[in-house]
């Protein structure tokens, strides 16, 4: 077995349950593996004011945001942002389409076009020029189509790249926003390399980190092309899968 010195996890679909929630005994386990020094690091697509609660309940050492547009460790935090004339040329092309559901995470919030309940976005009507004053993270566009796919794909810069969330959301990132590069920060800032990590995953943009993580783990409701990564598969987030392959490598 390799020396986890990390372990490094996504949260959606991954650490959490369904409805949101973290067991009792992911959260010991969890806490256990702290204890006898191993550092525990989120990555997720969330911005940073959505996971508060799980920082708290659980303590990552280091977490990667918005699919690594923003990581913090220790109190450091390092963004990749989108430059502005990058977004807004974006935003033109993507506002061809009919009646397109886009939103932007920035360092001031998320704004949409329209409101979006899930999301509690603020509305705003001006894209597409962006808003003032503001550091843009992440475009994001509501639908998984062909349409939709060819005017992002046409739409996009040299310096930006797209990925398909839970199936049905575009998101449109800076090249160097990526979960990977966001883990390889994390790991050198205490020192750690990707070999001594081991990474669970369920989504598109979790296959980098699972090849190339020591060990790398997909659940069990993982889209198959995480799981074709994987040196192995753990039980589903809601069977508590994460927890379950710690506890069986680990003690």
């Amino acid at each position: 077995m390799k020396d986890i010195k990390a372990i490094i996890t996504d949260l959606d679909g991954t650490l959490l349950h369904s409805d949101k929630t973290v067991s009792d005994y992911t959260v010991s386990i969890l806490k256990k593996c702290r204890e006898t020094g191993i550092l525990v690091m989120a990555a997720t697509a969330r911005p940073a004011r959505t996971i508060t609660g799980y920082r708290e309940l659980i303590g990552f050492d280091a977490v990667v945001t918005l699919n690594g547009a923003v990581i913090e460790a220790s109190g450091n935090i390092i963004e990749n942002t989108i430059e502005r004339e990058d977004g807004e040329h974006i935003l033109s092309g993507l506002l061809k389409l009919w009646n397109p559901v886009i939103s932007i995470e920035t360092d001031k919030g998320i704004f949409s076009n329209v409101y979006i309940p899930e999301w509690d976005t603020a509305v705003y009507d001006g894209f597409p020029v962006l808003p003032e004053n503001t550091s843009l993270y992440k475009i994001l566009v509501n639908g998984n189509n062909k349409k939709l796919i060819k005017q992002t794909e046409k739409s996009l810069t040299d310096n930006t790249y797209y990925t398909i969330a839970q199936k049905r959301i575009v998101q449109i990132m800076s090249r160097n926003a990526t979960k990977w590069n966001g883990i390889k920060a994390m790991l050198g800032h205490y020192g750690l390399s990707p070999e001594e990590a081991v990474y669970f995953g369920d989504d598109n943009d979790d296959i980098e980190p699972v090849r190339n993580c020591g060990i790398g783990v997909a659940v069990s409701n993982a889209l198959e092309a995480v799981k074709n990564s994987a040196d192995a598969v753990a039980e589903s987030n809601n069977n508590d899968g994460a927890a379950k392959y710690l506890e069986s490598i680990l003690f």
